[in-house]
């Protein structure tokens, strides 16, 4: 078997392979719930072979959505809301994670299909109206974005409680994995930054202070979600404009997640100035492999790569080289829910295996491939 479809135990849960299904926002949910939409979305994943399927960016409190349309678990009514997907996947023999976020001066935002900006007047006329929200310093996303509020101890507080909380109802829900988000810009990330952190606190200034409040937000989402299932953390390695934090920065902020428990560094970049896709990375495939690679070699912490990463040898690749742990696969899998069962086949010569396809798929393939092996290949 390759390295790709080995089972992973990580504490107390077992992914039965390497293959994850990224957060993807789908900004389709209503006043925070969950619907029909993220059912099929996440379901779609699971039956196609995912060892985990993480869902997209899940607000810990209304103003952290990025839109409107964001999904969010700061009550237990929008946690039940999210139950019966955490219990299909697990039926499908799949992973069920979540991603625990704040969008911090990236909330109150329009959804991408609608400009990617700040709300506007065709936005009110849909009732998507704008409202306050929170940074580390009121410094604007850019001109035209909303002037954050600074938080102050009392808003720290209660949005680590936020966080702790979300955890707690994940876990209800029936999440076996939970991520924190600490990337693209959204709140944590923007603390990690000089660029976007200016305060003089103890939670500013010195990179050990801005990683302050960063990690007791991941120490409280530790301590609140229970000790058996892991704990992820999603990180933009370098901010990708100038003046942000150098890589060094990261690797220290590793080394202290790994110190507080967190078990897997989801390694991403950017996302601090512009989208989150803006970062000043060269894109290849593979492009941000380097990154889980230098934090798993100077931390031993395991990690996730992510970033056009799209090729069953490609992804073996980077875990027989000794690169990452998991590998998260996204846009492909939004292309091919299979992705996981193609890669399979590509790599072991198998096709729609019993023992990995869904019966209700397989057997109905092996029909069609019986039959098509007697007429040979389609000419026109």
């Amino acid at each position: 078997m390759t390295l790709l479809f080995e089972p992973l135990k990580i504490r107390g849960i077992t992914l039965p392979n390497r293959i994850v299904i990224p957060p993807m926002c789908q900004y389709s949910a209503t006043d925070g719930f969950a619907g029909a939409w993220h059912m099929v979305q996440y379901g779609r994943f699971a039956v196609g072979g995912a060892g985990a399927v993480i869902l997209e960016a899940t607000a810990v409190s209304p103003e952290g959505r990025i839109t409107h349309g964001d999904i969010g678990i700061w009550s237990d009514e929008h946690a039940a809301s999210l139950a019966p997907i955490a219990a299909f996947l697990r039926s499908q023999g799949c992973v069920p994670a979540i991603q625990l976020g704040h969008a911090g001066r990236k909330a109150s935002m329009q959804r991408p299909w609608n400009g990617n900006g700040p709300l506007n007047e065709s936005d009110f006329a849909r009732g998507d109206t704008p409202w306050a929200i929170v940074a580390p310093s009121a410094i604007p996303q850019g001109e035209g974005h909303l002037m954050p509020a600074a938080l102050d101890d009392a808003g720290l507080a209660r949005l680590r409680e936020a966080f702790a909380e979300a955890a707690r109802r994940a876990d209800a829900a029936g999440f076996d994995i939970v991520e924190v988000h600490g990337a693209h810009g959204y709140l944590l990330h923007s603390f990690l930054s000089p660029l976007t952190n200016h305060r003089n606190d103890g939670y500013g200034g010195t990179a050990e202070g801005r990683m302050r409040f960063p990690l007791e937000v991941a120490q409280a989402v530790r301590a609140a979600f229970p000790a058996h299932k892991p704990v992820f953390y999603r990180l933009s390695v370098v901010d990708g404009a100038d003046g942000g934090r150098p890589e060094e920065e990261s690797v220290a902020f590793a080394a202290a997640l790994k110190a507080a428990g967190i078990d897997v560094l989801d390694c991403s970049s950017g996302g601090i100035t512009g989208s989150s896709t803006a970062a000043r990375v060269r894109r290849s495939y593979g492009f941000q492999v380097p990154f889980a690679e230098r934090i798993r070699r100077e931390t031993g912490m395991a990690t996730m790569a992510v970033g056009l990463i799209v090729d069953a040898h490609q992804a073996e690749a980077v875990l027989a080289e000794g690169k990452a742990d998991l590998v998260a696969i996204g846009r492909e899998a939004l292309e091919n829910p299979n992705w996981p069962l193609h890669a399979l086949a590509a790599l072991t010569g198998t096709r729609h295996d019993q023992r990995r396809w869904p019966t209700q798929h397989g057997w109905w393939l092996d029909v069609r491939d019986s039959a098509l092996e007697q007429l040979g290949p389609y000419r026109g």
